[in-house]
């Protein structure tokens, strides 16, 4: 369970990176929540906070992915979802 964490980890810093593009300033509510469990995770090992606000980054990921189909690469939204579907199930 810990490499699925450690994964996710890395999945939503991928998130936090694309979310901080240009043009995307409606979600930094949600790029601050993921900074913040991404700091958080790396400190207590403690996953829920990434699953949490990752389920909310991937959605943000899937809103600009429909308006622009180029900002958003399909492998991301495939490793995000991968990483939290067992919580999602």
């Amino acid at each position: 369970m810990n490499e699925q964490n450690e994964k996710l980890r890395d999945v939503c810093q991928e998130a936090l990176i694309c979310l901080n593009k240009p043009g995307n300033s409606a979600y930094d509510e949600i790029k601050s929540k993921l900074e913040y469990v991404i700091g958080s995770y790396n400190f207590d090992k403690n996953p829920v906070g990434l699953y949490e606000i990752g389920n909310l980054a991937f959605e943000a990921l899937k809103e600009i992915s429909a308006e622009k189909p180029r900002k958003v690469k399909k492998a991301l939204l495939k490793d995000l979802e991968e990483c939290l579907t067992p919580v999602l199930s």
